[in-house]
């Protein structure tokens, strides 16, 4: 169980991280640790991520997706019919979705 004082230690280094300011390698070590073993910590991790990119929300389907927290991790990770294998575009998808 992820303990009140370790998420505030958690949300205050993401909040850092998401302004661009300095994190230190103990720190992001210390975020990895929770965020394999927390989904919560893990999705706080990525819109961190998110924000400090400043990915602008172009759309409606893009503020579902981001509310839904199915944003992409990379920014350039989409789908090209005309030259990508579906299989391999899902390749490194979690396994719950690589079994379907």
């Amino acid at each position: 169980m992820l303990t009140t004082s370790s998420r505030l230690r958690i949300q205050a280094i993401l909040t850092r991280l998401s302004m661009g300011n300095k994190v230190s390698l103990e720190e992001r070590i210390y975020i990895n640790k929770y965020a394999t073993k927390y989904q919560s910590v893990s999705n706080w991790l990525r819109k961190a991520s998110l924000i400090q990119r400043n990915q602008p929300m172009s759309n409606s389907i893009d503020d579902l997706l981001n509310g839904l927290d199915l944003i992409p991790d990379e920014p350039n990770s989409t789908y090209n019919p005309n030259h990508d294998d579906l299989g391999e575009w899902f390749s490194g998808s979690p396994s719950w979705l690589r079994r379907s």
